[in-house]
């Protein structure tokens, strides 16, 4: 969660929307985007939608982190601690986004890099933040032939979304649950 923060931090204080910097030629890009706090960009009815969201985020993560909790006095399977602190650490990460960076950050823009507690207060109010995404594997490019049903003549990339280190812990712990859930729940 802490380098989660840190690289966001980073990334909204050095670059503007849509930037791009090129760190492993042409299939990873550090590539500046923002979202409403849903997968792949998409809103959840307004302002009202976006609270919602964000109190319901905030119950799931007190409540994985009760059963975390719990699962360590228990001294329950360490993969199955690691894998949801994993979901923990990096639902938390994102939810720090969505409560915070409202408050604590101008707009980021096209062509302006957001400022931190900027003098005139933040783009948003609590709870109203956006989070921040950056990584960019786009792996495999390419165009679907004319012929192609519903995309053809269209270009494709393999692997388009755009994500955080939050979105990863949350991904690598659920893979971690689904592909070791006989081991981890024998009871």
């Amino acid at each position: 969660m802490v380098a989660d923060q840190i690289l966001k931090l980073w990334i909204k204080t050095s670059m503007t929307i849509g930037q791009e910097i090129s760190v492993m030629g042409d299939w990873f890009i550090v590539h500046f985007t923002e979202n409403e706090g849903m997968a792949f960009g998409m809103r959840f009815g307004g302002d009202s939608g976006k609270l919602l969201l964000s109190i319901f985020r905030i119950i799931a993560v007190i409540a994985i982190g009760w059963y975390l909790v719990r699962i360590i006095k228990r001294n329950e399977n360490a993969g199955l601690i690691i894998s949801m602190s994993l979901i923990f650490a990096g639902a938390l990460g994102n939810i720090l986004d969505s409560a915070f960076y409202g408050l604590i950050f101008s707009e980021s823009t096209f062509h302006q890099v957001a400022e931190l507690f900027p003098p005139a207060g933040g783009y948003s109010s609590f709870l109203h933040g956006k989070v921040v995404d950056m990584l960019y594997f786009p792996v495999l490019k390419g165009f679907y032939p004319a012929w192609f049903p519903f995309w053809g003549g269209t270009d494709f990339i393999f692997f388009r979304p755009v994500f955080n280190i939050a979105d990863s812990s949350i991904t690598v712990g659920v893979f971690i649950l689904i592909f070791f859930q006989k081991k981890f729940f024998k009871k």
